[in-house]
């Protein structure tokens, strides 16, 4: 409105001094016609004839983000999820053994399983097809109530498959139940072009559905590419989650196809193994919990609630907790982690008191010196999950908390009185831990000492921004003097801080907390950003919303690089999941040309820059080592001007496989490394030895 009122003035100023009278209102009026002057008045008004009814699957079109998150890739694959989910609740029910899952040529997808089969009778209710009724019909399933067809599912609860069909150009669905092969084909968000019919006929006991879909690109603007490595993972998570069943999953897009299979006897046993393939583990077993209890749903009738908890240690320091519910990641945790929580400190603080790891009068061992170096997967089947959280992703059902902590805390005591040699291992681990905890906590202390942030004692020499609002703040954190110098000079004073670092900082994946919390860049870090540490760390109170790793384009570059994006996965991976962390792109090359200069970020595009300007072979260019190189000006220009610059940002798609990744560069065990790097050296495109 302010701008509105601006532009308003500024024509009454430049007006002409005796200006033509305007028409009066009541001119325009008379000139319209009743059924328009009408018009108008209704329109001021709000009632019941304003209020839009969105009819079949339109609501999904029209909102798509209220039942896939987004139209973004992510959005894409959840279609696939969708699919597959209904394959799962099948397993989960235990009527399906196998599931395919193929990338077509032009990006369709196909989901085979060996289930039931989709109901093809009719269902009284819609008039429909069984088939018809959850491909068109929100909130139709045999998911509800005491007499559906599961007694778990995941997935979108009966949505699922009519989302999937309101975003899709087209989807074919093909069931084989009692002996006949049905068909059914629909297009442009779910409108029936074929209807149901018998088009052949399979053995009696063959059964199942075939669901192939090709995604509406008017919808999915950004990409209709499906990654298979996305899929794959994916599929790999879901075979360790469902224990037996086998995922077929293949890209027939290529030549010659990609194909995987995975089948796990072992279930989340061995998923705790290939989490922990490269670490170095305190003892080979993984200790294992399960049960099932008995509650009472909200309808009145009586279900079951399934537990099952795997966990495991190694030598390290990182803890890695990671909650399912019918196969939904929960990546908020919830009342399954609370109950698993409360078993395990209840249980081992018992264990070292009784068996004097503690002192008489010393304090419990806190769930932090627990959990050190512990990797642990949570996965519960609940007949009625309820989900919130901001992401939907925290589980919520209050009476998880005490199953899970009743039958984790049985069977873990039960292990630990059943191998005293392990449980002695573990006891000392963690007091040991303990130990180390009051040590960094006196740490922690020094660096909270020093009170408000004092640029100018600060040993890395931060050079804060004068705005105070997050939002609009960035840091950058810049490799050496030298870099830290131009980036100072040539930022925008009012939002950009620098920090440059001396040096590379600590290797966190390796060191004790003590020395963490000792080293003074990340003190300088933990204080400038502003937020504290795990486990105490608040993104709320993080001074930026963008912090920038700003470092040369070599091999040292992209070491302290990784170093800080350990960091800030083990420290602060909050940061990372709100999608703060940043890394700059500065050019590799600069080309003088006619007195312009023109900036190149690799080697394909300087050949293109070479082309471009028609220049003969040999003819000078300067290749930058690093970012010292620059001055201010072209600092700015290339690397920090809001306007020209490029950045990449830093997600967390996947924890699992990021933890994978930081222990296989950052670890001890040099075997990995060498592993990832024959296996990347091929991506790279530049190397100064």
């Amino acid at each position: 409105m302010e701008d509105e009122k601006k532009e308003v003035i500024k024509e009454e100023v430049s007006a002409p001094s005796n200006p033509q009278p305007a028409p009066a209102p009541t001119i325009e009026i008379s000139q319209m016609n009743a059924q328009e002057a009408e018009l108008e008045k209704a329109d001021k008004k709000y009632t019941a004839t304003n209020i839009q009814v969105l009819e079949g699957l339109e609501a999904v079109r029209k909102r798509p983000g209220m039942y896939i998150g987004t139209t973004s890739s992510a959005g894409l694959h959840h279609l696939v999820w969708e699919i597959v989910d209904n394959s799962i609740d099948e397993a989960l029910a235990g009527y399906c053994t196998e599931v395919d899952i193929s990338i077509n040529p032009g990006n369709t997808i196909t989901v085979v399983d060996n289930g039931r089969g989709i109901p093809v009778d009719v269902v009284a209710k819609s008039g429909l097809s069984g088939v018809e009724t959850v491909y068109t019909i929100l909130h139709a399933g045999g998911k509800f109530g005491e007499g559906g067809g599961y007694k778990v599912s995941g997935g979108l609860h009966g949505v699922g498959a009519s989302v999937v069909n309101a975003l899709s150009e087209w989807c074919e669905v093909t069931v084989k139940k009692d002996g006949g092969v049905y068909y059914i084909r629909f297009e442009k968000g779910g409108h029936v072009v074929q209807h149901l019919q018998q088009i052949g006929t399979c053995p009696i006991d063959e059964t199942g559905t075939k669901v192939t879909f090709k995604p509406d690109t008017t919808i999915f603007t950004d990409t209709i590419e499906f990654s298979y490595d996305t899929i794959r993972d994916r599929m790999r998570q879901v075979a360790y989650l469902n224990r037996g069943i086998r995922m077929n999953v293949s890209d027939l897009r290529v030549t010659p196809a990609v194909q995987n299979t995975f089948c796990y006897k072992g279930g989340i046993k061995e998923y705790v193994l290939f989490i922990n393939n490269h670490k170095i583990k305190l003892f080979d077993e993984v200790i294992y919990c399960e049960g099932s209890v008995a509650v009472t749903l909200p309808s009145g009738h009586t279900a079951h609630t399934y537990v099952e908890v795997a966990m495991q240690y190694d030598d390290g320091y990182a803890s890695n907790i990671y909650s399912f519910c019918n196969n939904v990641h929960t990546h908020e945790g919830g009342m399954h982690e609370t109950g698993f929580r409360d078993a395990l400190r209840r249980v081992v603080n018992n264990y070292a008191h009784d068996y004097k790891f503690l002192k008489e009068g010393e304090d419990d061992l806190t769930y932090e010196d627990i959990v050190e170096g512990l990797t642990a997967v949570i996965s519960v089947k609940h007949p009625d999950p309820q989900f919130e959280g901001q992401t939907k992703t925290k589980l919520g059902n209050s009476e998880v908390r005490k199953i899970v902590s009743q039958v984790v805390g049985e069977q873990l005591n039960r292990f630990l009185l059943e191998n005293p040699k392990l449980a002695r291992t573990i006891a000392e681990k963690i007091v040991m831990a303990a130990n180390a905890r009051m040590a960094a906590r006196k740490a922690r202390e020094e660096i909270r000492r020093k009170g408000a942030l004092e640029l100018t004692t600060l040993p890395g020499k931060l050079a804060d921004c004068s705005s105070k609002d997050p939002t609009k703040c960035e840091l950058y954190i810049v490799e050496g003097n030298s870099a830290g110098g131009s980036a100072k000079n040539g930022r925008n004073r009012e939002t950009q801080a620098i920090l440059p670092l001396r040096g590379k900082i600590l290797n966190v994946e390796k060191a004790q907390a003590k020395r963490i919390f000792a080293n003074a860049e990340i003190g300088n870090m933990i204080t400038a950003i502003g937020g504290g540490i795990d486990p105490e760390f608040d993104v709320s109170k993080v001074r930026y919303h963008k912090v920038v790793i700003m470092t040369d384009a070599d091999v040292d570059g992209s070491h302290i690089r990784i170093l800080l994006l350990t960091f800030f996965y083990r420290f602060m991976r909050p940061l990372i999941e709100s999608g703060y962390i940043y890394i700059a792109q500065p050019p590799l090359y600069k080309v003088e040309y006619h007195g312009k200069q023109y900036y190149a970020y690799n080697d394909e595009q300087l050949d293109t820059l070479k082309k471009t300007l028609n220049l003969k072979p040999g003819y000078p260019f300067q290749r930058y080592k690093g970012l010292g190189e620059m001055d201010a000006i072209q600092l700015w220009d290339t690397t920090m001007d809001p306007a020209s610059r490029k950045m990449l940002r830093v997600t967390l798609d996947d924890a699992i496989k990021a933890e994978q990744v930081f222990t296989d560069l950052m670890g001890d065990d040099v075997a990995p490394r060498k592993e990832f790097i024959h296996q990347n050296a091929k991506f790279v495109k530049n190397l100064d030895i």
